[in-house]
């Protein structure tokens, strides 16, 4: 079972990259920022479900603990007064974030049990810790009033868990919902497969666990259904994985509606992968959307500009902002070789090279494809502000990125810089000849290499003799 640490750098790239084996052997001395290019919080993705027609627990988002008791007050069934400044600013919230309500001193959902969960970017809330002292960012209770004492601990105070950085992430909002028993958990998910050339849907009757470790030691109880994406999802597929599922009888009905209701979201908001863990059963009879993780296409970004503009940045660090704004992707590390590359296979396969020659890699800034000669001069400006770094390893394959673009926009970069640390330079690919010359031509103290292994080499030597 892969360390923790990769298993966060693992859902970050899960779409860009294949899992590094060197990296798990090694995660000990890494520290990765756990983020995904576009994640929403819970709130968010619930809010995309429920605006589908998939069925999610009723929920308020609030920003203050004032806002969190009258959302409390509410699903209790306790009317709040519509005068009251706080219940009319929950409305106009709700209305925006959650789902419309008609009349705000008229809504009775009389909920048995209330849960209060943080919102942040990061798994492990349940066991994460408060600068407020406040142990827990996910908390169950029967009375509105201690929601709103709750609440009172967490809007504005860091939560702190095994993905976040130590000082934790500060919470803004919490999500308050009704809580609801589940008898029965299942799982499901949708995702694109690149085997099957389209989406398929996996299932599996045991839910609420990790999906992997039942697939390890119960594949039997791994479902599939390869769906055709012009044709769309049948109704016997639907009806065959919610039996697979053990939904039966009137649940079974119940179970297909919602997976091609979830199918239909799949497509609707370009996403690579749709994951509801637990797809649950009440005792009431209901099916259920406990919980979900979307994962979204980069490149439909275009087209999903409003769910994209629900990005939350607060929680990035600044320079993965200020990368983002230039079409760069950062990810910090907690070493001192800063590397600069072209897709996030070659950054994994490049710091692996480098613990394998005794180094430690800064961070790695991916430039993509299509790269521009000003993108490479700001990825400088972005490595050299890093007090960490000894020394920058750049390694460039120039399959659809020039080598030569490439080039002009280090000596450029190095000049208008001044450059204090080492740099090492491989590039091989499109105009490999041409760019070499432009760096060995430049009088610039780079350093060049022949391959990656060469490029770690010189890389960590030149750390060493400082």
């Amino acid at each position: 079972m892969a360390a923790p640490v990769v298993a966060q750098a693992w859902k970050l790239l899960r779409d860009l990259a294949l899992r590094s084996p060197l990296l798990a052997a090694r995660s000990q001395v890494v520290q990765l920022t756990p983020r995904r290019w576009l994640n929403l919080h819970e709130y968010q993705s619930k809010k995309l479900m429920s605006d589908n027609g998939v069925k999610v627990q009723r929920f308020f988002v609030a920003d203050t603990d004032h806002e969190a008791l009258e959302a409390a007050k509410r699903l209790s069934g306790r009317k709040a007064p519509s005068q009251y400044p706080c219940a009319v600013q929950l409305l106009l919230l709700t209305l925006v974030q959650c789902f419309a309500l008609s009349f705000i001193s008229s809504v009775t959902l009389h909920a048995k049990e209330i849960v209060l969960k943080a919102q942040v970017l990061a798994g492990g809330r349940g066991k994460g810790v408060f600068s407020s002292g406040l142990k827990g960012g996910v908390h169950l209770t029967k009375d509105p009033k201690v929601v709103g004492q709750l609440a009172k601990q967490m809007i504005g105070y860091n939560l702190a868990t095994k993905q976040t950085p130590k000082e934790g992430v500060k919470v803004n909002k919490v999500m308050v919902a009704e809580a609801l028993d589940i008898s029965r958990e299942t799982y499901l998910a949708i995702l694109m497969d690149r085997s099957c050339n389209g989406p398929v849907l996996v299932g599996s009757p045991q839910g609420g666990v990790d999906i992997e470790e039942v697939a390890a030691s119960n594949p039997e109880l791994i479902f599939k259904e390869q769906i055709d994406i012009i044709e769309g999802i049948k109704d016997s597929q639907a009806q065959r994985m919610a039996e697979n599922l053990g939904f039966f009888g009137p649940l079974k009905n119940q179970a297909a509606d919602q997976i091609k209701k979830l199918y239909n979201l799949f497509l609707k908001i370009d996403a690579t992968q749709v994951e509801v863990n637990p797809f649950g059963e009440t005792p009431e009879g209901q099916v259920v959307c406990f919980d979900a993780k979307i994962n979204f296409d980069d490149n439909a970004e275009f087209r999903q500009k409003d769910i994209f503009a629900m990005d939350d940045k607060s929680e990035n660090e600044p320079i993965e902002n200020e990368a983002a704004k230039y079409d760069l992707k950062y990810i910090g590390l907690d070493g001192n070789i800063a590397c600069f590359v072209n897709g996030a296979g070659l950054a994994m396969a490049t710091c692996d090279i480098i613990f394998l020659n005794g180094g430690k890699p800064a961070n790695f800034l991916d430039l993509g494809g299509g790269v521009k000669e000003s993108q490479v001069y700001q990825a400088f400006k972005l490595l050299t502000a890093d007090p960490k770094v000894e020394a920058i390893l750049v390694n460039i394959f120039g399959g659809i990125v020039n080598c030569a673009i490439i080039a002009n926009g280090i000596t450029r970069a190095c000049r208008e810089l001044e450059l204090k640390v080492p740099l090492v330079v491989r590039l091989e690919g499109t105009n490999v000849h041409e760019a070499q010359n432009i760096l060995s031509n430049s009088g610039l103290p780079i350093t060049s290499a022949a391959d990656l292994e060469d490029a770690a080499k010189k890389a960590v030597a030149s750390v060493a003799e400082k």
